[in-house]
């Protein structure tokens, strides 16, 4: 899995705007407090661990490609950036964090279980996740299969995992978070907010 985000990202541009990066840059901030820890999961080139910074936040990056990490370090110089462990566990322990932010990332991972329950491990008891993932809806859903079934869910493509409201809901909650609420946040986009118990 390195390897291939290695070779993704080897290819990208320096400072690559994130898709609907107004837009996520507002959900974030508006969950986001001054003086909080937040971790952005799946942080890319820094842009939202820089925003993070910009309003008092305690951010940290975290990171499955060192490429990712090497631009995230010349985009928000200073930041603490962290590469993920071998074993596919995160930098930090136990009850850090305030907040986890998993922003267009979760659809990339093979192992959701294992991803969340790493995520709410390093959340502190009440301590929040905001995910948001790609959202087809039922009329693009069946636009898909019908026409470009072949090509949307193309097994060597990037996204590994679709979701909707209730699946990612079950996700979370299967992972031991509670008082989730999934909405549609922009076209093509949900979002979901849960709890660490």
């Amino acid at each position: 899995m390195r390897d291939f985000y290695e070779s993704v990202w080897a290819d990208a541009p320096e400072d690559p705007e994130p898709w609907l990066w107004a837009t996520r840059r507002a959900l974030l901030l508006g969950e986001a407090q001054p003086g909080e820890r937040v971790l952005d999961l799946g942080c890319g080139a820094g842009r939202f661990v820089a925003a993070l910074l910009d309003i008092g936040a305690e951010a940290v990056g975290v990171e499955i490609a060192e490429e990712a990490l090497e631009r995230a370090r010349r985009n928000v110089p200073g930041a603490d950036l962290r590469l993920v462990e071998p074993d596919g566990s995160l930098p930090l322990g136990h009850g850090e964090v305030d907040l986890v932010w998993c922003s267009e990332v979760l659809e990339h991972v093979p192992d959701t279980t294992g991803f969340l329950t790493e995520a709410r491990r390093v959340l502190k008891p009440g301590g929040r996740i905001l995910v948001t993932v790609p959202d087809h809806g039922v009329a693009r859903r069946t636009a898909i299969a019908l026409a470009r079934h072949e090509r949307h869910y193309d097994p060597l493509g990037q996204h590994l995992r679709f979701y909707t409201r209730r699946s990612l809901a079950g996700a979370l909650e299967a992972t031991g978070f509670e008082g989730i609420h999934t909405a549609r946040f922009a076209p093509g986009a949900l979002k979901a907010r849960a709890l660490r118990a």
